[in-house]
């Protein structure tokens, strides 16, 4: 049974648990054993949100609810969608994204909770062809709340799909990505950044199917964990037979800050086709000793001189984002955190 499923039918059993293998490091059946009530309509004020500056279309869902996006052929948008979690019941939110064929969409997406709420999202994307989406997720959750975020995205021939995701974690926190990739020159960037403290917890989660000829997926994901937070990565990349020509590369780098935080990674790669480029790589291992020591030399405080390393250590994945504007929101948003 699905996450969504197990919530609309209120039984708690049957949460993923770590009994299953892609769920293992992000229990929630043993987390959870009583599902929190149905979370109450909310008719307050809404401030102004961390993109709404940055879209013409502002999308807003509190504790439940259906939106639909779409942008017509050869059209461009920019939509703000904000999934906002009050109190603490259980709800559950509903995204469909559609692009017809070269239609733009800059797609930034936030995440927010003010207490022990669970929520979950199911986000289903779907490009035509040379339609081209960059989804900036901004998951910036209360360490009680539990949030998981499933999408669902199938691309067409020579559609370009980029992707961010930004999280400081939460009691659980799962950011989720299945893409269908036609191949067909279609283009791929999934990233993401993580910056937890205290007992936070998060997952970034997701799997890539290269199903045709002449398809490229880039993924990179750097983290930085402290205290007794911990991160899970899990990236898988599928390359079916027949889908010659695939270029894949996936990256995950770790920075523990601390002996009792925890980063549990598993990027796997499954090729059934052979006239391909792929690779992948993991590293988890604390600062470099040598630069800190270079840097306080210089006379920057020794905790500044931290702040400074971790920041450019992620940087590399920010300064990936496409949009501008979307790309000064998360440096400010990691060099907050990182500098507390």
């Amino acid at each position: 049974m699905s996450v969504a499923a197990a919530l609309k039918a209120r039984n708690a059993s049957a949460l993923p648990s770590r009994r299953d293998e892609d769920w293992r490091w992000t229990d929630l059946r043993g987390l959870i054993r009583v599902l929190p009530e149905p979370s109450a309509p909310f008719n307050g004020i809404v401030v102004k949100g961390a993109f709404d500056r940055l879209a013409d279309d502002h999308r807003v869902l509190v504790n439940g609810g259906v939106t639909r996006i779409e942008v017509a052929a050869d059209r461009k948008a920019a939509v703000a969608l904000r999934l906002i979690a009050r109190g603490a019941g259980t709800h559950a939110n509903q995204v469909i994204v559609s692009l017809a064929a070269g239609a733009r969409l800059r797609l930034l997406e936030t995440y927010e909770s003010d207490g022990g709420s669970l929520a979950h999202t199911a986000l289903t994307i779907a490009l035509a062809e040379g339609a081209a989406l960059e989804r900036v997720v901004l998951a910036a959750d209360h360490e009680d709340a539990v949030t998981i975020s499933q999408a669902q995205v199938t691309l067409a021939p020579t559609a370009d799909y980029g992707q961010t995701l930004l999280s400081s974690g939460a009691r659980r926190q799962r950011l989720e990505t299945r893409v269908a990739h036609p191949g067909g020159r279609a283009s791929l960037r999934l990233d993401g950044v993580y910056v937890l403290a205290g007992k936070r917890h998060t997952d970034h989660t997701s799997v890539v199917t290269h199903q045709g000829l002449d398809g490229t997926t880039a993924q990179l994901t750097k983290g930085v964990v402290r205290d007794q937070a911990r991160a899970v990565f899990q990236g898988k990349i599928i390359v079916s037979e027949g889908a010659d020509h695939t270029d894949a590369r996936m990256g995950h780098h770790a920075l523990i800050l601390s002996d009792r935080a925890e980063v549990d990674a598993k990027p796997e790669l499954e090729i059934y086709a052979d006239d391909v480029a792929c690779a992948h790589g993991n590293t988890v291992g604390a600062l470099d000793e040598d630069a800190l020591f270079y840097a306080c030399q210089r006379g920057i405080p020794e905790d500044e001189a931290r702040a400074m390393l971790t920041e450019a250590f992620i940087g590399q994945v920010v300064d990936r984002i496409w949009f501008e504007d979307a790309r000064k929101v998360a440096r400010a948003w990691a060099a907050e955190r990182l500098r507390a």
